[in-house]
Formats: structure tokens, sequence, C-alpha cells
């Protein structure tokens, strides 16, 4: 391979993507955009749910009830409708989330020590986010029962009860249980996929389309000097994109990494590379730019945000997409991300996820090479 020839083919590519608006904004602009809108918007936590009270008691011990409910982290007291009539309308339109309806004797079934039953009113328009809300209001009310439990073994002179069983909780990894801590080393997978794989689709399929691929047949170049002079400016690009994010995810949004840097460097390169090569077997294969960058989008893009477990557990997809998610590099490299970010690994726990991306990487060059080949390259 001749250094001089690789290095004709990369500067022929910077120009090209210095003309290319479009590419620029793949490259720099929209992964910018990416960990904004992921590192603020996209949030996996659910507190602060809207809730809503209407109060037919209106007593000292349902006001100090309210008062607690409200004073949580995980429910926010928007509203006190005046009757159950008005709980729909804050429902069906969406301003609360949440709606208790304490009844007219809920004090006084307290103080005989009898059951004060509320009602709980719950959408459930998102399941997952109402299914953790009624967690939350179940543990509340557990909370409560546990205190006035305490105070009626209080005036009976007996002691409080000690549940036998006792669970101390220890998170481990992720202390704050903050999903950003997550999502921001996820992102990174689906930036390198875009600037890879699908910025790379289109460098084959434009020479294609522009008829400079004869020009460049007849030139000394062998397969190998093209297809390195072509990603190689990508790459570039992709590990630059990588250190923006890893200093963004510092700075803007605390989120550091526990194990080696150098670590996280490596496998990004590996992946990168994957993206690169998987980019380029496309471009050669479907020879044009609008439906080469469609399937790019299919096959890596979504794949990357869906079946990776950034999103989405892979453990509670069916079992063909369990199968199907084992082929997505980035289920790989997340693993590796999180191994990095969260819970200080280091190679010797992380070498299977790097050994799969070399194997992908291996056959998708392969496959590009020898694809290359046939057109005459």
């Amino acid at each position: 391979m001749n250094p001089a020839k690789v290095e004709a083919v990369i500067r022929k590519e910077f120009y090209h993507l210095l003309r290319d608006v479009r590419s620029l904004y793949l490259a720099f602009a929209l992964p910018l955009l990416l960990i904004l809108l992921f590192g603020y918007a996209l949030s996996l936590d659910v507190n602060h749910i809207r809730t809503i009270v209407v109060d037919h008691d209106a007593t000292p011990a349902s006001r100090d009830l309210i008062r607690k409910l409200d004073s949580s982290s995980y429910f926010d007291v928007v509203a006190h409708p005046g009757s159950i009539r008005e709980v729909d309308s804050y429902l069906d339109e969406g301003q609360a989330l949440l709606a208790i309806v304490i009844p007219p004797d809920f004090s006084n079934n307290l103080a005989r020590d009898r059951e004060a039953p509320l009602q709980v009113i719950l959408d459930g328009s998102d399941p997952n986010y109402a299914s953790i809300a009624r967690g939350y209001i179940n543990a509340f009310l557990e909370n409560q029962n546990l205190r006035l439990l305490d105070d009626f073994l209080n005036r009976q002179g007996r002691e409080p009860i000690r549940p036998p069983l006792e669970g101390r909780i220890r998170v481990w990894f992720n202390e704050d249980l903050e999903s950003r801590n997550f999502i921001i080393p996820g992102n990174i997978a689906v930036i390198l996929m875009i600037v890879g794989a699908m910025l790379t689709s289109l460098v084959v399929a434009r020479e294609y389309e522009n008829g400079t691929l004869e020009t460049i047949k007849s030139l000394p170049l062998n397969t190998g000097e093209f297809l390195a002079g072509k990603a190689i400016p990508y790459f570039i690009i992709g590990m630059i994109d990588v250190l923006i994010a890893v200093l963004m995810g510092q700075f803007l949004f605390g989120v550091t990494m526990k194990s080696s840097f150098w670590l996280m460097i490596l496998a990004s390169a590996l992946y990168l590379a994957v993206a690169l090569t998987l980019g380029i077997l496309i471009s050669i294969v479907l020879k044009s730019q609008l439906v080469a960058n469609q399937v790019a989008v299919l096959v890596t893009y979504l794949p990357s945000l869906l079946l990776s477990n950034f999103v989405f557990p892979i453990l509670n997809m069916p079992r063909p997409l369990q199968l199907l998610a084992q082929f997505v590099p980035a289920t790989y490299y997340i693993r590796i991300l999180s191994g990095v970010y969260l819970k200080n690994l280091g190679f010797a726990q992380l070498w299977f996820s790097f050994l799969v991306l070399l194997i992908m990487f291996l056959v998708l060059a392969l496959a590009s090479f020898f694809a290359l080949k046939r057109e005459g390259i």
C-alpha cells in the first residue's frame, strides 16, 4: 500500500466534505444536537408526577397527608379540584397523571382505628410510567400505614413491631439511579453510527452517480488504497466527535468514566471501524446515494438506537429480536461503554465484546474489499 496514493484519496475526500454542507451537518452539527437533546430531553427517570387531590374531608389529618405527598420529590400536587367530576378533565387533557380522592369520613375513620380507604386514579396511557407511578404511591401509602401503626401501638402502650425482614439496599455502579449516566455514553454509539455508516454509505455511490468511478479505475490505485483513503477522513471526524461527546458529557452533564480513558478510545476506534466498513459496503452494493442512505438508516442507525440495550432492554424483547440484537455492533460497544463509564471494568472483563467487534470489522472489511474488487478497482 502506497502512503502517497492513500494521502491523495484522503485529500480528495476532505475537499468534497468541505464543499458538501449536508455531510458537514451530519458530521458535526447533528452529533452535537443529539448530545444536547438526549442529555437534556431524554430521561427514563420518573419523578415530579403531576398529581391532583380531591379532599372531601378537609381536616388537619387530610391536609397533613396532602402536605407529605407534595413534599416528596416523586409527586407534585398541582391542583385541588372541588369535586370528583373535575378529575376527568384533568386526566383527559394531560394536566395530571395521578388523582387521589379523600373521602369525607377519612379523619373520623383514622381516629376510630378503622380502615380509611383512598381512591387512587392513574392515567395508564403510558403503561411503563403508570406502573412506576403506582409503585411510588403504594410505597408512600405503605410508609403512612407504618406511621399510623406506630401511633396506634403507642396509644395502646405497646412496643412498636419490628418487621422480621429488612432489606438494606445498596446500589452499585449508578448510585444515584440517574438515567443520564447511561444515556450519555450510549449516545456516543448512535453518533458514531451516523458519522461512520451513514456518511460512508454515500462515498462510493457518489462516484457511481457522478461518473468518476471509471476515472478512478484508470488510476494506479489498488483496492486497499482506495478503501483506506475513503475511510480515514471519516475515521478522523468520528474520533473528534467521540472526544467532543466525552467532554460535553463531563462538563455539561457531569458524566465521567470510572475506568480507563484509553480503553474507551480503543473501543471507539474499533466500533467506528465497523461502522465505516459497513457503510462502505452498503455504498458499493447499492450504487445509489438516495437508496444507500435510506438503507443505512434502516440497518445501522435504527438498530443502534432500538436493538442495542440503549433505550429498551434486550431481555424484555421477543426471542427473535434478542437473537437479532446479537448481530448489532452497538450492542457490544454499549456494553463496553457501560463497563467503562459505570462499572470500572477493564479489558479482562470486556474482552469478549472487543473480540466480537474485531470479527465484525474483519468480515465487513473483507466483504467491502472483494465487492470493490469485482467493480474493477
